[in-house]
């Protein structure tokens, strides 16, 4: 089976002039040859990505595209008809937004958090600006500390509405933001808590002591590259903690003291000490 508008491991069945065909039980999948690898052979395995081309026909590429089939992102509008919009996802052949799926019509040049979707009825990728009532909490698919691919939505009174892993909502509180949050930003978090209403609560980042542990192994690789020693303790902004470590003060301070009781750092007055081996 193939999967349209998504990545398929394919066999090269035949070699053509104007590229390679890859085994899909048909005719064949043409793609071109300027996609393909100088080593490719007839009967090597390959991960291409597939979708429609201007004449409906599949076709393979080995570009990466922006964002697949059930998958949310931020593109641009590249033109417009009375059909609908086009946006820059990446390919040759420029994604479609018909426009009964725009909420207030589309212009060139700006920017549209969209979902990809296969089309029912002509089996061709499509993108839709009406993402609200392809998300829900109804039916959860993940559970409190699960790892999660996080995207911005808005922001809201409490914080920011987070997308989660395409498919739920989640909110990010304003007092677990140490950076710029822009719509269509992508970030690996994890699902902190789980309400009886279903309602989830995100944070960036990762976990409990796993969160710890990759952070100390950034923390020290800095202080390597630093002399040793870096201006930064547990009374410094926050803000200039998460711009330099990419991590939250309540993070930082939970590392270091980590870092502390395994003697691989000293803390001094005005910021943190790498220990060195004896």
């Amino acid at each position: 089976m193939i999967f349209i508008a998504q990545y398929n491991t394919l066999k090269v069945s035949r070699k053509v002039d104007f590229g390679f065909y890859l085994d899909d039980g048909g005719e064949g999948i043409l793609l071109p040859k300027r996609f393909a690898p100088r080593t490719l052979r007839v009967g090597d395995e390959l991960k291409v990505f597939v979708y429609h081309d201007s004449d409906n026909r599949l076709i393979a590429t080995t570009q990466k595209p922006k964002a697949m089939a059930g998958e949310i992102a931020k593109l641009e509008c590249v033109s417009v008809t009375k059909q609908g919009a086009f946006l820059d996802w990446g390919l040759m052949k420029d994604l479609f937004v018909p426009k009964s799926k725009q909420i207030s019509g589309m212009r060139e040049g700006a920017e549209y958090l969209v979902k990809l979707y296969v089309d029912e009825q002509t089996g061709r990728i499509a993108a839709t600006e009406k993402i609200d009532a392809l998300l829900s909490n109804d039916e959860l698919t993940v559970k409190e500390k699960d790892i999660v691919e996080l995207l911005v939505y808005r922001e809201s009174e409490l914080g920011f509405v987070m997308i989660i892993n395409n498919l739920h909502t989640g909110l990010l509180h304003s007092n677990e933001v140490y950076t710029k949050l822009e719509t269509g930003d992508k970030y690996e978090g994890f699902i902190k808590t789980i309400r009886p209403d279903n309602k989830i609560d995100v944070v960036l980042g990762k976990p409990g002591y796993q969160r710890v542990e990759d952070e100390a192994a950034k923390i020290l690789r800095l202080l390597a590259e630093n002399d040793g020693y870096l201006p930064y303790n547990d009374k410094t902004d926050p803000q200039e903690i998460y711009d330099f470590f990419g991590m939250s003060k309540k993070t930082f301070k939970m590392t270091t003291g980590n870092l502390y009781k395994q003697q691989k750092i000293a803390f001094a007055k005005t910021g943190i000490q790498l220990v060195k081996a004896d």
